[in-house]
């Protein structure tokens, strides 16, 4: 099953498409080139998808869907040891 999976922005280098995303307390290279509706700024909250930042979404929502991606317990746990390059 694979998740949209909320992740904090840590950095951004200037013009890159490229972000450090934490997520779960993974931190992993995210492309957020797809996000058009201006740069991609640390502390911002984005929803990723295999590897990509597929919108912006807010503090309150990001932790409604961790809540509930913790709730839903081996779908999640999956999602974080594929980013942590393990396999299930």
């Amino acid at each position: 099953m694979c998740l949209g999976l909320p992740g904090r922005v840590i950095a951004v280098e200037d013009g890159a498409d490229e972000a450090l995303v934490e997520v779960g307390g993974v931190r992993r290279e995210v492309h957020v080139g797809l996000i058009d509706d201006g740069p991609v700024l640390p502390g911002e909250w984005v929803l990723i998808h295999v590897g990509f930042a597929l919108s912006r979404i807010d503090e309150a929502e990001a932790a409604a869907t961790l809540e509930l991606l913790r709730q839903a317990g081996r779908a999640y746990e999956d999602e974080l040891a594929a980013l942590r390059g393990e396999s299930t």
